[in-house]
């Protein structure tokens, strides 16, 4: 899927708003009384999570009796690490993550409850202009990745399969930078792709250093791709609170 210039522009003054939203709905006074603190750690803002953030601006936590605070993770890793310590009641990232944390015999281990994505909102960027880009044109090339296991780069590689491709011998990918920070390596870099969200794939457009080419979403189709999760002592403590924070992502 290639993004007019107009479109992009739309999606890059969305994001802004939303990330302005999210960051507004961290900045809370006191907790009112009635109101039951909550500490919600996400993968990363983005224009992707919109949901999450008209869930925190319009009031429905509150309405559902919760005190919500906001935290950027910065990276499934990062989410699972804050969530596992006790410094989050919530996590929200890649799917994957709480199996990661089950597979290694967790006891209190992640149990995902609600979903909120059901498919990849990054993009393939292209140092060139492709017009009629395929992905065979992969083979053969860098590509700046996502961190090993991560559902983005998970996504990734079950499309380059389904196209014919190996990950580990038909492309180099470079998994070495770290989330968040792709973009910003990219112009300098040597790799002829990276993989991006939004506002990032944006930016590089606008900066006339890199061209989107393919959307990742619409070629995976749909992928348990986001959920939110909680350590199962939490769940089993707490069972009133994770409806009523499912409410209010639903209504969001």
């Amino acid at each position: 899927m290639k993004l007019s210039r107009t479109s992009k522009i739309v999606l890059s003054a969305l994001a802004t708003a939303s990330l302005g939203l999210s960051l507004a709905g961290c900045q809370k006074a006191d907790t009112p009384a009635s109101l039951t603190p909550v500490t919600l750690n996400e993968v990363a803002h983005s224009i992707f999570y919109a949901p999450q953030y008209a869930a925190i601006e319009l009031g429905y936590f509150q309405e559902e009796g919760i005190d919500l605070t906001l935290v950027n993770g910065a990276g499934a890793d990062k989410v699972m690490t804050a969530l596992v310590s006790g410094e989050a009641d919530i996590g929200f990232m890649g799917s994957e993550a709480s199996i990661y944390t089950y597979a290694n015999g967790s006891k209190d281990y992640a149990v995902n409850f609600a979903q909120l994505t059901q498919r990849a909102g990054n993009f393939l960027v292209s140092r060139q202009p492709e017009e009629h880009f395929e992905w065979s044109s992969l083979a053969g090339k860098k590509v700046i990745g996502g961190r090993k296991g991560g559902m983005p780069q998970l996504v990734f590689e079950y499309i380059l399969k389904k196209h014919g491709l190996d990950p580990a011998k038909d492309l180099s990918i470079d998994q070495s930078i770290n989330f968040g920070l792709t973009a910003a390596a990219f112009p300098s870099s040597d790799a002829d792709y990276t993989v991006e969200f939004e506002p990032f794939a944006t930016t590089l457009e606008l900066e006339n250093s890199g061209y989107v080419v393919a959307s990742l979403g619409e070629e995976s189709g749909y992928v348990p791709y986001t959920a939110y999760s909680a350590k199962k002592s939490y769940l089993e403590a707490h069972p009133e609170i994770i409806q009523k924070f499912t409410n209010a992502i639903q209504i969001g």
